[in-house]
């Protein structure tokens, strides 16, 4: 007899091909390695010895040309250079990766702004009605509302609908925010054999791609710290390495200031990844450097400075992954003194701090 045979259902079994597992694994690899393509194409083909991942019908080689067709992966620019790079698409793939990885599928929506405490002609419906007023948008209207309305107030023998049996739905006044995000590249991030600038390059490509996909209105300024600071591209953040740095706070809290100082919308705020304590300033040319413990003149500069932030009305939140004692202290210290947050975590809570508080922050400021 012809039939349908069933069995148990595996979750994920048959899902996908030989390819995708594949570039699950060298997309993390490529994360692990800075962006360096050869060295993850090493790192899996050694995986690929011990576990076996490929088979007589799907080689390596096959992986490779197919990244290459795909358009993941390109050739360097030319002599002295890497053979193959990563595409601008696969930086996209790897912002999109590391957004699932951490805060799980969200769906990009049309509108990029951020809710307020405010009601009243805005941007986000609520559950609450009120009678309809001149300027009101008919997107908002409570339909079933409003003709019940008419009902009750005409009849239903002659039907009509007047101006005072419209009711529409309340809102929140949504805003834009400006974000400067400030990831530590000191050498302690690698510190004792534990890797810490790997979930932190995560967490920064999973915020940029939240917040460019589900707010595309609001502005993210991403920073580097060491003995000085710069800012890099969001295209950067896969190839972010740690140097042989000391942690200069102060130069990334000025640098996170003046750029939300040229940023005309009120909302502001700094995100801050660190595993230390700041062990450095600069005093004109010359770095004054002191990793065995707590500088009091590193310290109250950078006490200082989170003063000044907060009469600017700029919040600092810090996520530490660390938990030193005397450094929680100095970073209780510093919060107070900007009235800002600090979350102290393990390597694999990062994300989720960082993507509650934002959230958080969006939805209190006007």
């Amino acid at each position: 007899m012809i039939g349908w045979r069933f069995k148990n259902y595996l979750p994920g079994e048959g899902d996908e091909t030989d390819f995708e597992k594949l570039l699950k694994l060298f997309q993390e690899l490529l994360t692990h390695t800075s962006g360096n393509v050869g060295e993850a194409l090493q790192w899996l083909t050694q995986l690929d010895r011990q576990y076996e991942l490929t088979n007589e019908d799907y080689s390596m080689a096959e992986f490779i040309q197919e990244l290459i067709d795909k358009n993941f992966i390109q050739p360097g620019d030319g002599p002295g250079k890497p053979p193959y790079v990563p595409t601008a698409k696969m930086e996209g793939q790897l912002r999109q990766k590391a957004l699932k990885d951490l805060f799980g599928d969200i769906k990009k929506t049309k509108r990029g702004n951020h809710s307020t405490r405010y009601s009243g002609r805005g941007d986000e419906r609520t559950s609450e009605r009120r009678p309809f007023e001149f300027g009101d948008s008919l997107d908002k209207l409570a339909v079933s509302e409003s003709l019940r309305n008419a009902q009750i107030n005409h009849g239903i023998g002659d039907f009509k609908l007047t101006h005072d049996d419209l009711e529409v739905y309340e809102t929140h006044y949504q805003a834009q925010m400006s974000t400067v995000l400030m990831i530590d590249i000191s050498h302690s991030m690698i510190l004792y054999g534990e890797d810490r600038i790997t979930p932190a390059k995560k967490t920064a490509m999973a915020l940029s791609e939240y917040i460019t996909t589900r707010f595309p209105k609001d502005t993210l300024d991403i920073i580097v710290f060491g003995n000085d600071a710069w800012p890099v591209e969001i295209k950067d953040l896969p190839y972010l390495q740690v140097g042989p740095y000391h942690t200069n706070t102060v130069a990334g809290l000025e640098l996170a200031m003046d750029i939300l100082r040229r940023r005309r919308n009120p909302n502001k705020q700094i995100f801050m990844i660190t595993d230390g304590k700041p062990t450095c300033i600069k005093r004109g040319n010359r770095y004054i450097k002191n990793s065995a413990g707590l500088d009091r003149t590193i310290v109250n500069r950078t006490l200082n400075l989170a003063g000044r932030l907060r009469k600017l009305s700029i919040p600092v939140t810090t996520f530490m992954i660390a938990r030193d004692p005397w450094l929680v202290q100095f970073v209780q210290t510093f919060t107070e003194t900007n009235g800002g947050k600090a979350y102290y975590s393990g390597l694999q809570g990062l994300g989720d701090f960082v993507f509650r508080d934002y959230k958080s922050n969006k939805n209190k400021r006007s």
